[in-house]
């Protein structure tokens, strides 16, 4: 398994971040259990070629596939550092654990058909993208919305984690970054349900924001961290 091979390896953690995390539970095994069917369900409906016009034609879906592989994979990934960095097991953190898997397995197809459509062009009248639009978003706020709410709580017990001063912070630009996904979302269903049909584009090219925030949001938290690491440690 995958996520056994990251914490037995040496290479595991984080600079500066001390992983508390030490063996795979039966709450992660279970993540990735439904994470391995979520990937299934981007595939599922594909069968296999049989002439090569049908293996070209398949091949349509490739980029689709790869795009919403990607998404799955950071929505993992992100669930398997904080796992790794809290090791918390509390019912309101199983509870919110569930939660994302929900919507990770509800969101599947709408994410599997916005991307199809997107590479193949498939003509869609307004009224069908303003839902598209609003669907997806939403999906996207609920997912980051249980991510926000468990590294609020991780926040709200530091004291109990024994987090150092380099390690909230962290966790405070995590639960940061959570809310920026949350507000870009939001802001791309009211754009999807107010706006002319003529700029309804915008409602998908907003998310162009995200990658320009992160790079802009961890630069300055690299920058404070740098400085958090140069004074002295309190006495």
């Amino acid at each position: 398994m995958l996520r056994k091979h990251l914490v037995s390896s040496k290479t595991s953690g984080e600079p500066g971040f001390h992983w508390r995390g030490a063996e795979v539970t039966r709450l992660e095994g279970f993540t990735d259990a439904v994470f391995a069917f979520a990937v299934t369900l981007l595939v599922v409906s594909l069968e296999v070629p049989k002439t090569f016009p049908e293996l070209y034609a398949a091949m349509h879906g490739f980029l689709a596939f790869g795009v919403c592989f990607a998404l799955l994979a950071n929505v993992w990934y992100e669930h398997y550092r904080f796992f790794r960095r809290y090791a918390l097991e509390s019912p309101w953190v199983v509870f919110l654990n569930c939660a994302l898997l929900f919507f990770v397995l509800f969101y599947v197809y709408p994410l599997k058909f916005l991307f199809t459509a997107l590479f193949d062009r498939s003509e869609i009248g307004p009224a069908e993208a303003r839902a598209l639009f609003t669907i997806w978003s939403l999906g996207y706020a609920a997912v980051f919305t249980v991510f926000a709410l468990l590294y609020l709580h991780a926040w709200r017990i530091r004291a109990q984690l024994e987090l150092t001063p380099v390690e909230a912070m962290r966790t405070r630009v995590s639960l940061s970054d959570q809310l920026a996904m949350i507000l870009v979302a939001l802001l791309s269903t009211l754009l999807a349900r107010t706006v002319s049909d003529r700029y309804l584009g915008y409602a998908g090219n907003i998310y162009a924001i995200v990658p320009i925030y992160f790079t802009i949001a961890h630069s300055i938290a690299g920058r404070r961290e740098r400085q958090l690491q140069l004074q002295p440690p309190a006495l």
